[in-house]
């Protein structure tokens, strides 16, 4: 089952909730702006990341996941365990490894034993690293902006607030919110 389908079921569970049947459902018309405002903020979303992709593969033949990869690297000068990465970028351990040995292989990244857990690695930009992202970055940066054109100062501050409480809601969820959940 997808996440939008799943959501779907979630907002729109077998049959149609009477009026007032549990006080914290909302009611069918508020339930369904909930759900076209969680679909427009998906298809933004995937607007944004679809153009941001397609701008790293043409002007530095690279991907999203490497650009946040060396992005987190180089906001971690003493680099970052395999599983710091991981939650970071919020992929699979499996996913962070093969990407860390791809780099590896292109000499964007390393990978060291950590002096104080010798059974641990961290991972560190390379002279080459930190060049190839000095390039990447300030570009990434002002196409973002562009891509935020459309909204003006206060606009965007705006949509950051509300964005953050949102997120800090979810992020503060009952967990009898979070039961039953599909993922």
């Amino acid at each position: 089952m997808t996440r939008l389908t799943a959501a779907r079921r979630r907002a729109h569970p077998e049959g149609a909730h009477p009026e007032g049947a549990h006080p914290d459902r909302l009611r069918d018309g508020e339930s369904k702006d909930v759900l076209r405002l969680w679909l427009r903020l998906l298809s933004t979303t995937n607007l944004i990341e679809t153009e941001v992709r397609a701008r790293l593969r043409d002007r530095f033949a690279s991907t999203l996941p490497r650009f946040d990869l060396l992005a987190q690297l180089d906001h971690a000068p003493d680099g970052l365990t395999m599983g710091e990465l991981s939650r970071r970028l919020m992929v699979t351990n499996g996913n962070v490894t093969g990407l860390v040995a791809r780099l590896i292989r292109e000499g964007l990244v390393e990978r060291r034993v950590d002096a104080a857990d010798r059974r641990s690695a961290r991972v560190r930009l390379t002279p080459a690293g930190r060049r190839a992202f000095s390039a990447m970055a300030p570009a990434h940066a002002g196409w973002i902006d562009r891509l935020f054109d459309g909204l003006d100062a206060t606009e965007r501050a705006l949509l950051s607030q509300l964005l953050g409480t949102l997120k800090h809601a979810i992020g503060a969820g009952a967990p009898e919110q979070r039961e039953g959940r599909d993922e």
